[in-house]
């Protein structure tokens, strides 16, 4: 791998990692048309990199991250499922990572429901008044402000969004998309279900960064350890710039448009597969 590719690989996963498009399939064919993907240190690269993507959350989110062991106690309810049928599903997780027409399949599957989620779940902003106060609910009449949402989740409903997220453990279904969805069944607005995903995103994406590192830390050496430091620092800068301006487009305009990115991107996976192109990642 090169710094070029490496700068590559980290400003795609800096890009979509938060988005509900699949970070995993953008890293198929980035790395396969770059004919690294079968490299073992670019599948350490494209998991390990994240570390990067989970700072830009905290240093955006800071004042909430560190606000109270309730917010810690929330995100363990919400990890918990995914932690377990990842360990448990793990090898078989592994060999649908290969499988491309699995990952095609179901990026064009969450595209088409991203097509309806905004009918599905009509946008709350929408529905409530805004003061300088906080917001009133339309329902309820009561008024309380964005940021409660998520601070006055019960743990049951921060594990119900949980169990949504062990949906993204096959591949394609975009570890975000589900959470988002997860976040809005549970009655969040849109702003917060993104925010909350964002959330989740640092214990579960460190643990799985972590395992692999553990796993195969015997593939960095010396001479591409620098590659991973540029990935991490550069994931980090797009992920702050990526977040930004998804919490704005999502709240103003919905999630229709990433279902037709998700459909064109998993109709192109499709094409380049049987094109022959090699499109294996691990």
């Amino acid at each position: 791998m090169t710094v070029t590719q490496a700068l590559i690989l980290a400003i795609v996963e800096g890009l979509t990692e938060f988005l509900p498009v699949s970070s995993t399939g953008h890293m198929i064919i980035v790395s396969s048309m770059m004919g690294i993907s079968s490299d073992e240190f670019t599948k350490i690269f494209t998991v390990n990199i994240q570390f990067g993507t989970i700072l830009s959350v905290v240093v955006l989110y800071y004042k909430r991250f560190f606000k109270s062991i309730q917010f810690y106690f929330l995100l363990l309810a919400a990890f918990i499922p995914a932690a377990i049928l990842g360990f448990l599903l793990g090898d078989f997780i592994d060999s649908l990572l290969e499988n491309v027409v699995v990952v095609a399949c179901m990026l064009i599957l969450g595209g088409v429901f991203f097509l309806f989620l905004d009918k599905i779940f009509p946008p709350k902003e929408v529905e409530s008044a805004y003061t300088p106060e906080g917001i009133i609910d339309s329902e309820t009449k009561r008024l309380t402000t964005e940021s409660d949402q998520v601070s006055s989740l019960s743990y049951l409903k921060g594990f119900i969004i949980g169990c949504f997220q062990c949906l993204a453990l096959v591949p394609g279904v975009s570890r975000a998309a589900a959470t988002i969805v997860g976040g809005l069944s549970q009655g969040l607005n849109r702003k917060n279900a993104a925010e909350f995903s964002f959330f989740l995103a640092v214990p579960t994406m460190f643990a799985a960064s972590a395992y692999k590192l553990l796993k195969d830390h015997s593939f960095i050496n010396k001479d591409n350890i620098s590659l991973l430091l540029i990935g991490n620092v550069v994931g980090f800068i797009v992920a702050l710039i990526a977040i930004k301006a998804f919490i704005s487009f999502v709240t103003q305009r919905g999630f229709a448009v990433f279902g037709y990115y998700r459909i064109v991107l998993g109709l192109l996976v499709l094409a380049l597969y049987y094109w022959g192109v090699n499109l294996q990642v691990s």
